[in-house]
């Protein structure tokens, strides 16, 4: 019988956490930049306190929420797929 694969649900969840934070960044600086991906990132305003576009400060602030919100999400994805692998 093989051996049964998991895999690391906290190293996935600092991979996601880190991309989708940085995304949030970047997103946020185009939006401001030129209007591009605008409805959007007002959809995630709506979704994360204290995120706006208005300031730097509010920016990280999504950061910080996006981190938060793919970490627990892949976390609790990878915990769940492994329990049932």
């Amino acid at each position: 019988m093989a051996k049964k694969q998991t895999l690391d649900a906290k190293r996935l969840g600092l991979a996601g956490g880190i991309l989708w934070s940085v995304s949030v960044v970047i997103f946020s600086l185009i939006a401001n930049a030129n209007g591009y991906a605008l409805e959007f990132m007002n959809l995630v305003a709506t979704i994360y306190p204290g995120y706006t576009l208005a300031s730097i400060g509010g920016i990280l602030i999504g950061a910080i929420w996006g981190f938060l919100d793919a970490f627990i999400g892949l976390y609790l994805l990878v915990w769940l797929y492994n329990r049932l692998a």
